[in-house]
């Protein structure tokens, strides 16, 4: 049995994006907890209304980037992880709120949805430098810096 080289992995683990069947693995995870979450907020008996409404409502969170990248992508990480609206979430059905455990569904499917578009957690370099990789398809690690003739 022979090894093979892991040459995806290694180009991207310069830049710390995920890629190949992992990115993959992602993304059905994403849609899973997208439909799982949409599923469940139509237990709570709220107004569909509200999902479009409060579904970009954590997108406010990149309001953190007027200061600048390390406290924005502080900010919009926190407000782009699972466990805020998990305890949102939890709060809401121990405290038999349909409004507040709807809330929290939503700001789940929200995560969900970025995921699976292919935004990622932020890191503090640059916006568009994620976990998920370099958003708007560059494929170059944003502090890579392109040659003056555009080659490269």
């Amino acid at each position: 049995m022979t090894v093979q080289p892991i040459r995806e992995a290694a180009v991207s683990a310069s830049d710390g994006a995920v890629s190949g069947g992992p990115r993959r693995w992602l993304r059905l995870e994403a849609a899973v907890l997208l439909v799982g979450a949409l599923i469940a907020y139509a237990t709570t008996k709220q107004h569909w209304w509200l999902v479009p409404v409060v579904l970009l409502l954590p997108d406010v969170a990149m309001l953190g980037y007027v200061r600048d990248t390390r406290i924005g992508a502080i900010v919009y990480n926190v407000a782009h992880t699972t466990p805020v609206p998990a305890l949102i979430i939890g709060l809401g059905w121990w405290q038999h709120r349909p409004l507040v455990l709807g809330l929290g569904l939503v700001w789940l499917a929200h995560l969900a949805l970025d995921r699976l578009m292919g935004y990622g957690l932020k890191y503090d370099d640059h916006f568009q430098h994620t976990h998920l990789g370099v958003l708007g398809g560059t494929g170059r690690n944003p502090k890579q810096r392109v040659p003056r003739d555009g080659a490269g």
